[in-house]
């Protein structure tokens, strides 16, 4: 493993590289979210992880255009994503210059579609949509969110027929990114198996499994070895398997506390005791839902 820092990054299928360490901004209510992307980017934070659904893009464009100063906007990887509601080719388009008119952004860094739901032909449907978003330049790199391993093989299938209807390999676009729930008591060894194999990044949301599990031993006796919080435990293992995590916070001490995870390392001892066979969901699951949904 190459020596983990604040500059580390994951080389995307797009060409395009991920600042490993994210910040999301899921439930961060409007008022906080200008703020809270502040004072993440200035505590090292370099990738920004919205969504249409969580209805604060603009603040997060604001924050980003604010520090342009000092953190030029080609050092900032920012992300949005699809809502899953009423999802088409129509709606996927719409989103897109919706999220760049919201943001007063140039381009959109990585655009996702939020989850595996309108069934087969919305799916493909959108996905063509942020494949044409690419080739117009609106959006670098795209890719999934929540979506099972029975999704993933029928994009490819998608991607597959839309090269064939568009004019050969690279125009069905390449999935890039895959955004889950991850953490020791949700690993999806499947999931993860099938991105791999596939070259595509793990990006882990929930790591801190909304401090559900502060109370575990393991976390309490790895914290004490380290010197560390058990967020930043659960930070580094995600760091450490590869994954790019999405912390969240709207406390100013909690923000910088969660990105100060380099000066540390969990040896294989620690990493082989937060190894669990648990599928245990703190949110939401569209993986499980049918291909027909």
């Amino acid at each position: 493993m190459s020596k983990l820092s604040p500059e580390s990054k994951i080389r995307l299928a797009s060409g395009h590289d991920l600042p490993q360490l994210g910040f999301g901004v899921y439930q961060t209510p409007v008022a906080e979210a200008e703020r809270c992307v502040v004072e993440a980017l200035n505590a090292g934070y370099r990738q920004i992880d919205s969504a249409s659904a969580y209805r604060n893009e603009a603040p997060c464009g604001s924050a980003i255009r604010s520090m342009a100063s000092t953190v030029p906007r080609s050092e900032v990887f920012f992300t949005s994503k699809v809502r899953p509601k009423g999802m088409s080719y129509e709606s996927a388009k719409a989103t897109v210059t919706s999220t760049l008119d919201e943001t007063g952004l140039n381009y959109i860094d990585l655009m996702l579609l939020h989850a595996p739901y309108g069934g087969s032909a919305a799916r493909k449907g959108a996905w063509r949509a942020l494949v044409e978003a690419v080739e117009a330049g609106h959006v670098r790199s795209i890719g999934v969110s929540n979506y099972g391993v029975h999704h993933l093989r029928e994009l490819k299938e998608h991607i597959a027929e839309l090269e064939a209807e568009r004019g050969g390999p690279g125009r069905g676009g390449v999935i890039s990114v895959g955004q889950w729930e991850v953490h020791p008591w949700l690993p999806r060894p499947d999931i993860v198996s099938w991105a791999r194999d596939n070259g595509v990044a793990v990006q882990a949301f929930c790591p801190l499994v909304r401090g559900e599990r502060w109370d575990e031993q393991v976390l309490k006796d790895l914290a004490a070895k380290h010197g560390k919080t058990a967020a930043q435990i659960l930070i580094r293992w995600s760091l450490q398997k590869g994954y790019s995590p999405l912390p969240k916070s709207v406390t100013t001490s909690r923000i910088k506390e969660n990105a100060n995870v380099f000066d540390f390392e969990l040896d294989e001892e620690d990493m082989r005791k937060l190894e669990t066979d648990q599928y245990a969901p703190c949110t939401w699951d569209p993986t499980t839902s049918a291909i027909d949904n």
